[in-house]
């Protein structure tokens, strides 16, 4: 192996598509609850709609297109994040193909985003439309450098494309691009690029692939902001110290905490070289060093701007992942030995990510063995085998929380699930089982979030008792349970 990639570093790229194909393996061997992004994907994978509250709507009309195939299970969630998760690195290494004098840097780049944590742990525990952001972002690079390098109608449509998935995929994604043209106006001889009339052919090919969205957005910005503009505020306001400068703080923190591994790594192999690392410059680092400069300014401005006090590592993906490729097109024009570190660079990268997923898998296999159980552990699949058994499937089933309707559709997947979020249908079919999952003692009064759910859909269940179902987390441990409450309503009631 170590051969094959001193001498074909393009042989990365197979490398990269097995780690992917990996992933789906063991997500597929692991327990088949869901975590909060899997079980709203597979719930709203019911519907088609041009907007899904806090989120754009690009990952949900993927998945919905790929359970209208193929049925919505583990598989087909796992499937849909992984090749997105592959189509990212893929057009990242043909991004810095464009560029690169050095053969073997678009592996080093490709390898360089398995480096992020969003990539190989995030996203692998329990990411959806930072996916799809993370793919459209390189897209993107690779029709901007494109352009660059040898304009084209290809690269300047390919751009545009890009852009618009990108702002149906994620709102913050607008920032790279922004980025990207403040990045070049230096540039005497890019700049022009800009003004090339060409660039018409991007910005209508963005705006028909979001006009359908944006229309949505100007009808319901507040659904769309209000959640996300509340996480970035938690914790509120210190009286000590100020508002803006917690938000700089914050971001200042996640951002180191996310670029560690990544510079950790390629410090690690090229460290030997890294004086002259550091001095090396070309068109295209200062280009991407601009890019990842005006990221971050353009972000902090936006946390100063709205108040926030709290930023996850998380929302900096899609400006982070410029990192690896600014850091090998550093390397690139040091003039080291790129093929022959590459295989040593693959090695630290595979230990890296294998590691990361055997402590996914470990929690939700060994920590039953130690008894401890986590939301992947929820015995959905016990309940509804129970559910059928003693009633038969149902033909509608109402619940109170995305989770549990995400669930609940994997396991009937034929049955419309509905839950808060969704559409409501003005027919309901019977048998209908209602169900929430219980967190005070049997015999409690119906849930407040149960009794208002009911009530919107009009439904009257007075002088019904709900029923009860403990459903042993294990069949050897049966003391440890989760309980379920259900009304069963069949077509004779």
């Amino acid at each position: 192996m170590r051969n094959m990639l001193a001498r074909r570093s393009d042989a990365a790229f197979y490398l990269v598509g097995g780690y992917f194909l990996l992933c789906v393996i063991v997500r597929l061997l692991r327990p088949d609850a869901l975590e909060i992004d899997e079980s709203t994907q597979a719930f709203l994978s019911q519907y088609f709609l041009v907007g899904y509250g806090s989120q754009p709507p690009f990952y949900g009309w993927l998945q919905h297109g790929l359970a209208e195939l193929f049925g919505i299970s583990v598989a087909t969630l796992s499937i849909l994040k992984n090749s997105l998760l592959f189509l990212c690195c893929l057009f990242y290494g043909l991004a810095a193909r464009q560029v690169a004098s050095n053969r073997a840097t678009p592996a080093i780049a490709m390898l360089g985003v398995l480096t992020l944590p969003p990539v190989f742990f995030l996203a692998q525990k329990d990411l959806s439309h930072t996916v799809a952001a993370l793919f459209a972002v390189s897209l993107f690079l690779f029709g901007f450098l494109r352009t660059l390098k040898a304009p084209s109608f290809a690269s300047y449509l390919i751009t545009g494309i890009a852009v618009g998935i990108g702002v149906i995929s994620k709102y913050n994604f607008v920032v790279v691009p922004v980025a990207a043209v403040l990045a070049i106006l230096p540039e005497a001889d890019l700049r022009k690029r800009i003004f090339d009339w060409r660039i018409l052919l991007a910005v209508l090919a963005a705006a028909i692939i979001a006009a359908p969205h944006a229309y949505w957005l100007l009808h319901n910005l507040g659904n769309a902001s209000n959640n996300t503009l509340a996480e970035m505020k938690e914790g509120g306001p210190s009286k000590h110290i100020p508002t803006f400068l917690l938000g700089t703080l914050s971001l200042t923190s996640a951002t180191i905490q996310a670029i560690a591994p990544t510079v950790a790594v390629f410090a690690l192999i090229f460290y030997r070289d890294i004086k002259t690392i550091v001095r090396a410059q070309s068109e295209w680092t200062r280009i991407l060093g601009r890019m990842l400069i005006a990221c971050f300014v353009l972000v902090l401005l936006v946390v100063i701007g709205v108040g926030a006090t709290h930023i996850r590592e998380k929302w900096l993906s899609l400006l982070i992942v410029l990192l690896p490729l600014y850091l090998a097109m550093k390397v690139d024009a040091s003039g080291s030995a790129v093929e022959l570190k590459l295989p040593r660079f693959a090695a630290v990268v595979a230990a890296l990510v294998l590691i990361a997923l055997a402590v996914l898998s470990g929690r939700a296999i060994v920590g039953p063995m130690l008894g401890y159980y986590s939301r992947v552990n929820t015995p959905y699949h016990a309940f509804a085998d129970a559910i059928v058994a003693q009633h038969g499937e149902p033909a509608r089933i109402l619940t109170t929380d995305g989770n549990t309707a995400g669930n609940l559709r994997t396991q009937f997947p034929n049955v419309l699930v509905e839950a808060p979020g969704g559409l409501a249908t003005s027919e309901l079919s019977q048998p209908l089982l209602i169900v929430w999952r219980v967190e005070g003692e049997y015999g409690e009064a119906l849930p407040d979030r149960v009794a208002t759910f009911l009530k919107k859909r009009d439904i009257a269940l007075d002088g019904i008792a709900p029923q009860y179902l403990a459903i042993p987390y294990s069949p050897d441990d049966a003391e440890k349970h989760v309980r379920f409450a259900y009304f069963w309503i069949a077509a004779n009631q």
